[in-house]
């Protein structure tokens, strides 16, 4: 009898793990950077430096891909599906239509999409409130600014950079309501991102035109707007990274894009389950954007600028100060 009990309980558990759910592999994360340089100073070393944090954190590598062009997005990812990866995420805003066509060909894939929103169920989009960060850097350009007319010079004449131009002009007008902002971009193409010479003359096109304050918004183009700004002894502002160790005595600010906190959050989702697919917005008030203050900025900015930037802050976080993204 006692023989029989003991069978017939191996019987039963032997039923039971046969069927339990199987656990799910552990995620394998995977990035796909935006066209241009890895190590850019700017929006790639950030979504690297994002992924670096990741993985000294959980000790979980992860898989990336750099494409040469856009037309390599369908490669880089089918690349990283072949070797494991399950969370995928792409950082680029010109990522969104190729991937709101491959999504639904990988629906067990959990992608993440930074600068740019795709609806699809297996995708989370991550975007960020660049206005309220250029709105801090544009009241910190104004008052820096001895001619009372700032400049900006973006990649591409997109909705993502009207953004940034809006908050900028806003923030400028803030501070000081007679200041001027001058627009120019660098091209009409992806390519933009990549075109140091150029952005050089369109800075040094607006310094000839009054501004003094130069704020650039254009990837590895931002190079030469940085290196015209030095040699005119003129300012500039960066952005995405922190750019301002670049040229000391040059970079009045940078105005943070946080990338790197983006592709962290994404890949920790994926390792925890808190990945959902849907839309996130990161602002001030999520430590997503911000101006970057240290020891190589810090002697170009007055007490006066640095309460009038913390003023303004606190108004935009608490929702008593608006900043419209829509631009021009």
């Amino acid at each position: 009898m006692e023989t029989l009990l003991r069978l017939a309980v191996r019987l039963l558990i032997a039923l039971c793990l046969l069927s339990a759910p199987a656990h799910a592999a552990d995620p394998v994360p995977g990035l796909v950077y935006a066209v241009g340089q890895k190590f850019d100073k700017s929006f790639n070393e950030g979504a690297f430096a994002g992924a670096e944090r990741f993985k000294a954190a959980t000790g979980v590598p992860y898989l990336e891909f750099l494409p040469q062009s856009t037309a390599q997005f369908e490669q880089a990812v089918q690349a990283l599906i072949r070797r494991g990866a399950t969370d995928v995420v792409v950082v680029g805003f010109y990522y969104a239509a190729p991937l709101a066509a491959l999504a639904p060909k990988h629906p067990k894939v959990r992608f993440t999409i930074v600068d740019a929103v795709v609806q699809a169920p297996n995708v989370r989009s991550i975007t960020f409130k660049e206005q309220e960060g250029s709105f801090l850097a544009g009241v910190m350009a104004a008052l820096a600014s001895k001619t009372g007319t700032v400049g900006f010079v973006g990649a591409l004449d997109i909705p993502l950079i009207r953004k940034f131009i809006a908050g900028y002009g806003q923030g400028a007008k803030h501070a000081r309501p007679d200041a001027r902002l001058l627009v120019n971009f660098v091209g009409t193409t992806p390519a933009a991102f990549n075109d140091p010479t150029t952005g050089a003359e369109i800075a040094r096109s607006q310094f000839q035109r009054g501004a003094d304050v130069v704020f650039a918004g254009a990837g590895v183009s931002n190079f030469g707007v940085f290196s015209a700004a030095h040699d005119e002894g003129k300012l500039a502002i960066g952005v995405d990274s922190n750019q301002n160790h670049l040229y000391p005595g040059t970079m009045l600010t940078s105005m943070l894009k946080r990338t790197d906190r983006a592709v962290e959050q994404a890949f920790q989702a994926g390792r925890d389950g808190g990945w959902a697919p849907g839309v996130v917005a990161l602002g001030l008030a999520e430590d997503g954007v911000d101006v970057a203050v240290d020891e190589h900025n810090r002697p170009l900015l007055t007490p006066a600028m640095l309460e009038a930037v913390e003023a303004a802050r606190r108004a935009i976080v608490s929702g008593t100060l608006r900043v419209e993204g829509g631009g021009p």
